[in-house]
């Protein structure tokens, strides 16, 4: 399994919780418990001292203090950890043969103290006490001491059990962590598994795995929308290919044709001039066309207009207007502009998107008849109509009238004057300037327009 498997992960992590809480609580357990073994020794120090205080106290002759070295030696020989020594000017009332280091130790502060003796690996933990004297009896150092090693045995083998414990409640941890895992990513397995059968061209099925948990069906409902927006695009590609295919073989075709006949047999110069110039407006188109297709590559690549210039966009249209002198007198169309506004925009490109704005209004009007270009200031934008007198535009095609190669005539009767990119390209040089495109059909007038942000 892979080392960026979610569920190798998960139980890492699990690991990673248990070793810090396993620390935090061995860690805090283990002060405690050597606070408390810290204090045992000294516990029972003073509760052997406590029983053999007044006695000492109490008898100050030769008779007496043989009784008390009698029973100081029996408390020894029952409890190998404890030891007495009893320092003295007189060796009568001295015990337990105590040498150089003790005499000097017990010659130091009262109170309880640690003796480090060179035949122990552990230190004695020590209760110095003094008593006077008292009729025969001289002063007395009182030393009562208990060997350690014990509780510190105890506490080593309580650390390795806190480590041993730990590790094991980490391998456990990890090891439930990664089967808890694994069933928590079933589901997950299970929409992979779905989502392995969805390729072109089968499209159309969506991930319908249920119940599912909120978090991974808040993720189905996400993929299956993101599988209808790719739906929908490799079906307007397909289209788009079909599309391509024919409006380029049309004039492939005429080009083929018209050079085979030519080439039959013997023609007059005139006849060839014709066939080449016939043959020229062809190239033109498939110029034309080619020409459009990377323009629409370009905008869909992300290109964003940046030679912008604050103009009035009144004045534009006139230009554009003048251009279009011939086509719009061979019509027999009239156009009139009503408003204006000062905007930035690039001004080759909104030429262009107005060109074919007014192209499609003229292709689209009776002679006689009038087109309107309104332009009004609307908020943060600012919009351009241009409307023509018409027939109606039914509402099923009109969200698609900016896709390319889109007519409303499916029979394609109109191809030869128009490829069917014209409004595309409007829409991809709103977009270039941040902003949108709008068509409407109502009252007997077609309206087409852009609207440009302020």
């Amino acid at each position: 399994m892979s080392s960026n498997s979610i569920a190798i992960r998960l139980s890492g992590m699990f690991a990673l919780v248990a070793l810090l809480v396993f620390l935090l609580i061995g860690w805090a357990l283990y002060l405690q418990v050597d606070k408390s073994l810290g204090l045992l020794p000294e516990a029972e120090v003073d509760a052997r001292y406590s029983v053999l205080e007044s006695a000492v106290q109490r008898y100050g002759n030769p008779e007496h203090w043989a009784k008390i070295n009698a029973k100081l030696r029996l408390l020894s020989e029952e409890d190998k950890r404890l030891r007495f020594w009893v320092v003295s000017d007189n060796p009568t009332y001295e015990f337990g043969n105590p040498d150089a280091q003790i005499r000097t130790f017990a010659n130091g502060p009262l109170g309880m103290r640690d003796l480090n003796l060179s035949d122990h690996d552990y230190p004695f933990k020590v209760l110095v006490s003094q008593f006077p004297a008292k009729d025969q009896r001289p002063p007395l150092r009182f030393l009562t001491a208990i060997d350690t090693e014990t509780f510190w045995e105890t506490q080593h083998s309580l650390l390795i059990a806190l480590i041993s414990l730990a590790a094991v409640g980490i391998a456990l941890a990890s090891a439930l962590g990664y089967w808890v895992a694994r069933i928590g990513l079933k589901p997950l397995h299970a929409l992979s598994l779905e989502a392995r059968k969805l390729a072109p061209p089968r499209l159309s099925g969506r991930l319908q795995l249920s119940p599912l948990p909120p978090e991974l069906d808040q993720f189905v409902t996400s993929f299956n929308s993101t599988l209808e927006r790719v739906e929908q695009a490799y079906s307007r590609l397909e289209s788009f290919n079909a599309d391509v295919a024919h409006e380029l073989r049309s004039p492939l075709t005429n080009l083929i044709g018209q050079t085979q006949v030519a080439l039959t047999r013997g023609r007059s110069a005139e006849h060839y001039f014709e066939v080449l110039q016939s043959n020229l407006e062809e190239l033109e188109r498939l110029r034309s066309i080619i020409n459009d297709m990377l323009f629409l590559a370009s905008a869909d690549q992300g290109s964003k207009a940046t030679e912008l210039t604050q103009s009035s966009l009144a004045e534009e249209v006139a230009t554009t207007l003048d251009y279009l002198d011939f086509i719009l007198e061979d019509a027999h169309v009239q156009v009139q502009v009503r408003g204006d506004a000062h905007v930035p925009f690039e001004k080759a490109h909104l030429r262009r998107a107005l060109i074919n704005l007014l192209h499609n209004a003229v292709q689209h009007t009776s002679g006689g008849k009038i087109i309107h270009v309104d332009i009004k200031v609307e908020g943060d934008h600012v919009s351009i109509a241009v409307s023509n007198p018409g027939t109606q535009i039914s509402d099923e095609h009109l969200p698609k009238l900016f896709e390319r190669f889109y007519r409303v005539d499916a029979s394609r009767s109109n191809s030869g004057a128009n490829h069917g990119l014209g409004l595309a390209i409007v829409k991809a040089i709103a977009l270039m300037h941040g902003g949108s495109v709008f068509a409407r059909s109502e009252h007997g007038e077609n309206t087409f327009g852009i609207n440009l942000p302020c």
